[in-house]
């Protein structure tokens, strides 16, 4: 097999490698719905005590050393299936199960957090249609889209893209004007935003582990490895993904915090739905009226839908390297249309799930993603450790050393500091999950007397190693 080639599915049709470094940065800066900040603002805000950017600087570092080791597992094993396909190549096929398993909490709930966030949109502003016609009209919609092209899915997620980045650059100017006219928090450039007398270093990682799940986008571009132009791009990508994905949170935190220096102003009467629910509106209407509120919540709105779209196509195809390797029935999940190259039933059942979104809200299930997601990321850092420095020997220069072992260790350790402020109901709901993956996995093993289903030996993942050892 070449590496211009995507495996084949179950019925021989295969993905089609068409996708170059920006359209994939592009569909990992759509995943991550550059405009979230605002929208969970006021929560952040009231659990860190206003230093909303600091919480997503933190993020942003735990996220880097993480990605490094996304990139370096790309480059390595450029297949789709991110940690399940990392994990059981690089440790064993039942880990690699487990960890793919949890990871589905992630992946499975972020397309119905898009859902939930349109819904809030769309009731905000037509308050006399339940949100339940939004949630089936959004989802039809979605779903319509992905399974026709995923080609024609990259151009229009980076068109939503482009417009709901340029609203918020216009955002950020107006907050300028209106901070050197003296409104917000002492002027322009202060630390206020990242240091002040009342900030407790608890709550700061508190507020990261809710911010992280805004981050998430950049671990799902490994998803497209197998319709990338050519799988060397994809370090690269991932990296682009987080270190711009972070600069846009940011930067917008940055003067959203400067401008609305207490988070109580969008709590008025001590109301804390205005907290909990999107705070995006509120803060388009304080800064611009009610005209930007509309243009900003329509940005709010494309983001979301780029979002919406990325996040269904990536864990369609999560879906199907899990079909493929036969852990879940293959001739259903490992299903490749060959007239679309698009894996059509795992599209379908993913927005069944969103349609869910009818019944829950925004921070229950972003809790569980966050779950889902330091699964990910911990296993990734550790599937670096167990690829290059324990089955590559790569250990016997400080370089290596530094490189497979120490940048990897220091990831795991800083996504643990994540890991003690996850949410308890979280925890419980997602090691509930865990553990029934653990009962099926005793299931397809026989009792662990046999490995779970391997990959299919004529397209084989450690094949690809050749493209690229080292990162």
């Amino acid at each position: 097999m070449t590496a211009l080639s995507a495996p084949a599915s179950s019925n021989g049709a295969r993905l089609k490698r068409s996708l170059g470094l920006w359209a994939i940065v592009g569909l990992g800066l759509g995943y991550m719905t550059p405009t979230v900040v605002f929208d969970t603002f006021g929560l952040v805000a009231r659990d860190t005590n206003n230093v909303v950017p600091l919480a997503y600087l933190v993020a942003l570092i735990v996220m880097i050393f993480t990605a490094v080791s996304y990139g370096k597992m790309a480059g390595a094993i450029p297949s789709a299936g991110s940690a399940y396909t990392y994990a059981r190549e690089s440790m064993h096929p039942n880990v690699g199960f487990v960890v793919g398993w949890t990871a589905l909490i992630d992946y499975m709930l972020l397309p119905m957090v898009n859902c939930l966030i349109i819904r809030s949109y769309l009731e905000a502003f037509f308050p006399g249609i339940p949100g339940a016609v939004w949630v089936i009209v959004y989802v039809i919609f979605v779903t319509s889209i992905i399974y026709l092209t995923m080609r024609g899915t990259s151009n229009i997620n980076m068109l939503l893209l482009v417009f709901s980045i340029v609203v918020m650059a216009v955002f950020v100017f107006m907050v300028i004007v209106q901070l050197s006219g003296g409104a917000g928090n002492n002027g322009v450039v202060t630390i206020q935003p990242f240091f002040h007398s009342g900030v407790e270093f608890g709550a700061v990682l508190a507020g990261a582990t809710i911010v992280c799940f805004s981050f998430i986008g950049f671990d799902a571009v490994t998803m497209y490895a197998e319709e990338a132009k050519t799988p060397k791009i994809m370090p690269k990508a991932i990296l682009l993904t987080v270190v711009l994905g972070g600069a846009i949170f940011l930067i917008a935190g940055y003067f959203t915090q400067q401008r609305f220096a207490d988070w109580n102003e969008f709590a008025p009467g001590g109301d804390m739905q205005f907290v909990e629910d999107s705070t995006l509106p509120i803060i388009g209407e304080l800064v611009g009226g009610k005209v930007f509120s509309a243009v900003l919540t329509a940005a709010g709105f494309a983001a979301t839908l780029a979002s919406g779209l990325a996040s269904h196509a990536s864990v369609s195809r999560m879906l199907l390297v899990m079909g493929r390797n036969n852990v879940l029935p293959s001739k259903v999940f490992g299903y490749i249309n060959p007239k679309t190259h698009t894996p059509t039933f795992n599209i379908v059942l993913t927005g069944a799930i969103s349609l869910l979104a009818i019944a829950f809200t925004l921070e229950m299930i972003a809790a569980y993603i966050n779950y889902g997601a330091l699964i990910a990321f911990t296993f990734v850092n550790l599937s670096v450790i167990a690829w290059f420095a324990i089955r590559k020997g790569r250990r016997r220069t400080p370089k290596d050393i530094f490189t497979y072992i120490v940048m990897p260790v220091v990831g795991t350790l800083l996504t643990g500091l994540l890991w003690v402020n996850l949410d308890g109901h979280a925890l419980l709901g997602g090691l509930i999950w865990t553990g029934i993956g653990v009962i099926y996995l005793v299931f397809l093993t026989k009792g662990f007397r046999r490995k779970v289903a391997s990959f299919d030996e004529s397209q084989p993942v450690t094949g690809f190693n050749k493209v690229s050892d080292e990162v």
